[in-house]
């Protein structure tokens, strides 16, 4: 009987029996591809049993263990930040990222620790076992309770886990695995999906903690299907540019904690370093009196951030003016623009407009508003902010200044970095404690503001 050929959605993973332009699932266009015909693998479990092959029956709620014991510390503060307090047992965790941006520079980091407490199988599919150890040499890790394998072959490191028994399992990278039932090429859909169900039932049937690293591509997205990522527990990202010294590692996903907590990073020559104070790294360097910058405090899980935020405003000699925006949503520096030009009253439609977020970070809260308008004015009027000032709020349509959240917590970190003025809504949320030393400049709408700086 000749084989049907399917077709995937790279985004969802909803298989349909021929070619469309776009995804009936998740309404994706241009992501529908083929996937040739191919064996069904084999069957890891039986029929009607669990994940880890025994049979599963049905438990009440108040019998299910949940002590803190099956959570544990990964030796490296930030990911453990990131993971929700530290690396769950059981659990399957996706760290993706760009090409040397650390990846897997952190993973082989964390297991200088790990294996002070607990049994840890590195598998590569990339690199040989002496480049593994050459590699952990430079980064002075040492190597007691650490076993390296260099396998691509999906059974083969089924079979190594049985024979070890490790408690963490660390896989480089999902791209490289096969399964030898599967006839498409290493990193197709079908092998990714295969590869990842895996892993995941030696994750949840034998209590091995996975880490896993995945590739981008080009719109950096994990590659492989979408599906994969709602297969594993956590989903981790590194972000920052290759030719900076900082890295920020982000939660896209995390069953075990909030999924808004960031850590930061710096490559040096002995790998990645922790950032325990980044507000303090990020303002390093900031000129004194320059036009076109300013501080605001945002909030990245509960930790609270100061980012300096650089404009450049000059007059255009096109007809249509140049914008560009780095580390800043662009659609919402063009209604900053728009809203500065209509009642700010400054006359920048007319202008190039370049903003700029200094040291990888990228803002999403609309607490940064107001200090991206004041970056803004200050630059087209060639006027700087104080040296010692700092700006939280967020803008609406008609210029007023709305209220943010945690205001209490951005002060008393904007304070402890030295600073001593700070622009905020004259509207608050709730009673607010102002630190000793801040004084605060209240405003109504970047008019005021404009006006009390500028």
């Amino acid at each position: 009987m000749k084989a049907k050929t399917l077709f995937y959605c790279t985004e969802c993973g909803n298989e349909t029996p021929k070619w469309q332009g776009r995804c009936p699932a998740c309404g994706a266009w241009n992501t529908i591809v083929e996937r040739p015909p191919e064996r069904a693998a084999k069957k890891t479990a039986p029929v009607g049993s669990g994940v880890g092959g025994a049979l599963n029956r049905p438990r009440p709620m108040a019998e299910v263990e949940t002590t803190d014991a099956l959570r544990f510390s990964t030796g490296v503060g930030e990911l453990d930040r990131v993971l929700g307090g530290g690396a769950v047992k059981g659990s399957l965790v996706l760290v993706g990222g760009a090409p040397g941006i650390g990846k897997s520079t952190l993973m082989l980091q964390i297991c200088d620790s790990l294996c002070r407490f607990a049994k840890v199988l590195y598998v590569s599919g990339e690199e040989s076992e002496r480049q593994i150890k050459l590699r952990a040499e430079r980064l002075q890790v040492r190597g007691e309770g650490l076993y390296l394998l260099a396998e691509t072959n999906l059974e083969n490191l089924v079979d190594a886990v049985h024979q070890l028994q490790p408690d963490i399992l660390i896989v480089d990278s999902i791209q490289t695995l096969y399964h030898g039932d599967v006839t498409s090429a290493p990193g197709s859909i079908s092998q990714v999906k295969e590869c990842t169900m895996a892993l995941m039932q030696l994750a949840k049937g034998e209590g091995v903690t996975v880490f896993v690293i995945g590739h981008v591509n080009k719109e950096g997205s994990i590659a492989g299907p979408k599906v994969l990522e709602h297969m594993v527990d956590c989903v981790l990202y590194f972000e920052g540019e290759r030719q900076m010294a900082y890295r920020i590692l982000r939660a896209a996903k995390n069953r075990f904690g909030a999924t808004n907590e960031i850590g930061v990073f710096e490559m040096g020559d002995l790998g990645l370093a922790e950032v325990p104070n980044p507000s303090e790294a990020l303002l390093a360097g900031r000129p004194a009196d320059a036009p076109g910058t300013c501080v605001t405090c945002v909030m990245e899980g509960v930790r609270p951030v100061l980012a300096e935020i650089q404009a450049l405003v000059v007059p255009s000699s096109l007809g249509t003016p140049r914008r560009v925006s780095n580390g800043f949503d662009y659609s919402r520096s063009m209604l900053l623009l728009a809203v500065l030009e209509k009642r700010g009253g400054l006359m920048v439609g007319n202008c190039d407009a370049y903003l700029n977020v200094i040291g990888g970070l990228y803002l999403e809260e609309p607490a940064a508003d107001l200090a991206a308008i004041l970056a803004l004015a200050s630059s087209f009027r060639d006027r700087p902010v104080p040296h010692d000032l700092a700006a939280i709020g967020e803008v609406g349509l008609t210029g007023e200044l709305r209220a943010t959240s945690a205001l209490g917590q951005r002060l008393a970190e904007v304070r402890r970095l030295g600073f001593t003025k700070c622009m905020i809504p004259r509207r608050t949320q709730g009673k607010l404690a102002v630190p000793e030393g801040l004084e605060l400049i209240r405003v109504s709408n970047i008019r005021e503001a404009m006006a009390a700086l500028l």
